[in-house]
């Protein structure tokens, strides 16, 4: 008795953070996973092929989870890229359909291989301003986040619910307010849609390779942008914030790992692997236990939920491919507000770069493509341009880097 009363304790120290990184697992997926497949249906994949992308990031960023924790005893945390996902929404479908869209994606994956194999191109993309880099996102997330309102005009009966839901949420219990819509919303699409017989057919776990065609319009609308917007956005603000809870990286390492697994994953119709930035902060937090040595297994009991989830993904594919899209952009939309508020802080926190930053929200969000170059490729260019011009004679610049 008196011996498993002695190590009741040692086994409670490991009930905290296993429980923390079960719920960022569940927050992260419940809180997008809607997003990922809108996104990947939007560039022109099939309900399967959405369903396997999806399933094989869920995988992919299990694996990591699990085994990068365990081997550097740290909680690193890996996610798929919300903003990035975000950004494809936007794009539509480019010349070449889908295959093209793979392409690009392994695009991007080689680049953060490259980034962290060549030191000086990891220093070009943390030369990015961030001010910039948060406006650019900002431009891109606008017009999501309009589409909840934009619900509610077109299908008051369904969009209101689900807008009443998250408000509730976030009153009574914040961190769950898009999983309590996203909860509601299922309710609603398995109460109201209708499925076409055999619809689920095909919804069983499985992956559907898709052979990556290079098109240098999917590689500049697509591979490029996803690669700046995970570097920027995921990856630098993901080192950010384990230093921030005393955690040193090499980063290196890291951006060539995710970098491998997001390479696989395209030839899935999976989009990037990146850190984890917002659940990393509940893995490696004093949430997670209070003593860092002790944060560890958090990473690892988040990796195993995704792994759980994964096989889900086909069968949310079936149901988001039968559903009006308004109504799923809405939800993305609720789920991307916070995403949203944080982008206009970061981009309008420097007096010396609000004029820059603001020129390339407006250029994002414009939707304009030049040339076949979309609206956020632009909006970086000009940024950075009006930012170097308007410094130009200024002997000591200010540090917005953020880094």
């Amino acid at each position: 008795m008196a011996q498993a009363l002695s190590a009741a304790p040692g086994q409670r120290e490991y009930f905290q953070p296993i429980m923390a990184g079960a719920l960022a697992a569940v927050v992260g997926y419940a809180s997008t996973f809607t997003l990922v497949l809108a996104a990947l249906t939007a560039t022109g994949a099939s309900p399967q092929q959405a369903g396997s992308g999806l399933m094989s990031v869920c995988i992919a960023i299990g694996i990591l989870n699990i085994v990068v924790s365990a081997r550097v005893r740290v909680p690193v945390s890996f996610a798929w890229s919300t903003p990035g996902v975000a950004f494809i929404l936007t794009v539509g479908e480019p010349v070449g359909g889908f295959p093209a869209v793979a392409g690009a994606f392994l695009v991007a994956a080689g680049l953060i291989v490259l980034t962290g194999l060549i030191r000086p191109l990891a220093r070009l993309m943390a030369a990015i301003p961030a001010p910039i880099a948060n406006a650019m996102l900002a431009g891109m997330l606008l017009t999501l986040c309009l589409a909840p309102i934009n619900a509610v005009a077109a299908m008051p009966a369904l969009a209101l619910p689900i807008l009443l839901a998250w408000v509730i949420g976030l009153r009574f219990a914040r961190r769950y307010a898009v999983p309590i819509a996203v909860v509601v919303t299922g309710i609603l699409l398995a109460t109201t849609t209708h499925l076409e017989p055999g619809a689920l057919d095909g919804s069983w776990p499985v992956f559907v390779p898709v052979m990556p065609v290079f098109t240098l319009d999917a590689i500049i609308r697509i591979g490029l942008p996803l690669y700046v917007v995970t570097m920027a956005s995921q990856n630098l603000p993901g080192l950010a914030v384990m230093k921030a809870n005393g955690f040193e990286l090499p980063p290196a390492p890291l951006f060539v790992i995710t970098g491998i697994a997001s390479a696989v994953t395209a030839f899935f119709g999976g989009h990037t692997s990146n850190l984890a930035a917002i659940t990393a902060a509940i893995c490696a937090g004093p949430e997670a236990h209070p003593e860092k040595s002790k944060r560890w297994p958090a990473p690892i009991s988040a990796g195993v939920v995704y792994l759980l989830l994964a096989p889900a993904a086909s069968l949310a594919a079936a149901f988001i491919a039968a559903s009006p899209p308004l109504l799923i952009q809405a939800v993305a939309g609720l789920a991307l507000l916070s995403s949203l508020a944080a982008a206009l802080s970061g981009a309008l926190v420097v007096e010396e770069t609000r004029l820059p930053a603001i020129f390339t929200f407006v250029t994002t969000a414009s939707g304009i493509t030049i040339i076949g170059v979309g609206a956020p490729f632009w909006g970086l260019v000009g940024g950075i341009a009006m930012l170097v011009l308007l410094r130009w004679g200024i002997p000591r610049a200010p540090d917005i880097e953020g880094q």
